[in-house]
């Protein structure tokens, strides 16, 4: 069964629209891009909408009167209009455009956890947290004395919801959550952890770095208080990031940076801050990369998140299968028959996962080998670092086919 018969999508026709995925390695091998948990590629409509802002109408956004300055700004603006419907918020007043999801979640621990965290206050966050979220946080709590409490992963990748149960009491202001975990896959109940949070009015911020790509996304529906994801990751340009936020929650907050654009009035005594969202964009903000971002939206709304889910759900399955039938394998996350993000991270014995992936480089076949920015989530599993294949919708069997006789080559070397 191919691709396009399985999910409805002509993968042949999704590959032509990204330049990249036709070069080589080396000039000779082909490339199987396998590392798009860390960076999707770009698809020609992205490329287009960004060289045209470049080519017609570049200019700074909300600071000139010209021509130019007004068509950038009108585009800007309706970026955000475009992003808030592509995960069903209630307008541009919610959306924040960020350097990234990091910078997203650092905009929620400064801003609004040094406003309403103090000692007798605590956070919860979870031992598959991403460093992006696991830092700020942590730095926030130690300035303001507020506890940090981990809801555990068990044996099995997923989150103990009894123990998170317990963790989250009355003296809970804030769960961070990650989606889609960037390492093992699983997929959290994000909606079942809002409602708990808010049964103890506490808040609720999601990590949607995995989630946004890949598969649908409404954040009224999931009721979460803020919400986190990357450009980069979702067929988008570098550079920008999104964080929704309830607009009642975003206007009772302090700006996170200060100076030109996020202002309303100044004098040499002090300032009165713009209206949201532009008082957390403070300075030039990423004008052609919120353009881009905007077209990777219209992208992937073309092509159907649905579509795009089952296909993506479809390739990580048999990933997975396959590499689960090698005795030399160890697969970590959640088992076969259930849902998961659009990865697999594994080891393989006697082989590295850094040798691995050089290995496996040789044969043009990239992926990512490491910690993955959640080395406290290895530390529980007890491994220094994993191999990670990640897919996207350009992604076929085929290709995991050539990772798999890559793992032969390793073995063999090593052997």
């Amino acid at each position: 069964m191919t691709a396009t018969e399985h999910a409805s999508l002509d993968v042949e026709a999704i590959r032509e629209e990204f330049p990249i995925l036709s070069r080589t390695i080396d000039d000779e091998t082909p490339l199987i891009y396998l590392d798009n948990a860390a960076t999707t590629q770009t698809p020609e409509p992205v490329i287009r909408a960004m060289n045209e802002f470049y080519h017609e109408y570049n200019a700074n956004v909300h600071r000139g009167i010209h021509q130019l300055s007004m068509e950038a700004s009108i585009e800007y603006e309706e970026a955000h209009d475009r992003l808030a419907r592509f995960i069903g918020a209630s307008d541009r007043e919610e959306i924040v455009f960020t350097k990234n999801t990091t910078e997203a979640m650092n905009l929620v621990a400064q801003a609004w956890g040094r406003a309403n965290l103090d000692a007798d206050s605590a956070v919860v966050l979870t031992e598959m947290d991403h460093h992006a979220s696991l830092v700020p946080f942590t730095q926030v709590a130690e300035w303001t004395g507020a506890e940090v409490r981990h809801i555990p992963v068990d044996e099995t990748g997923h989150l103990d919801l009894e123990r998170a149960a317990e963790l989250v009491d009355d003296d809970v202001e804030l769960l961070s959550i990650p989606h889609v975990s960037n390492t093992l896959g699983t997929v959290n109940p994000l909606g079942e952890l809002a409602d708990l949070a808010h049964e103890h009015d506490a808040l609720i911020l999601g990590d949607g770095a995995q989630a946004v790509p890949s598969r649908p996304v409404d954040v009224k529906a999931l009721d979460v208080d803020f919400y986190a994801f990357s450009g980069h990751k979702m067929a988008g340009p570098t550079g920008i990031g999104v964080l929704y936020g309830r607009a009642d929650l975003l206007e009772s907050m302090p700006p996170f940076q200060f100076g030109g654009g996020m202002i309303e009035r100044v004098t040499l005594d002090g300032a009165t801050w713009a209206d949201v969202p532009w008082k957390f964009e403070a300075g030039t903000p990423p004008i052609a990369e919120g353009i881009g971002l905007a077209a990777a939206a219209d992208y992937l709304d073309s092509l159907g998140m649905e579509a795009i889910e089952a296909h993506e759900a479809w390739v990580t399955e048999y990933a997975h299968e396959r590499l689960a039938e090698r005795p030399d394998v160890t697969v970590v996350g959640p088992p076969v028959d259930e849902e998961r993000g659009s990865l697999v991270s594994f080891t393989l014995d006697g082989v590295h996962p850094h040798d691995l992936s050089s290995i496996l480089n040789e044969t043009g076949v990239a992926v990512r080998a490491g910690d993955h920015c959640t080395q406290p989530l290895h530390d529980a599993l007890d491994v220094s670092a994993t191999t990670r294949a990640s897919f996207y919708v350009y992604n076929t069997t085929a290709e995991v086919d050539a990772l798999l006789e890559g793992l032969d080559v390793a073995k063999e070397l090593f052997d």
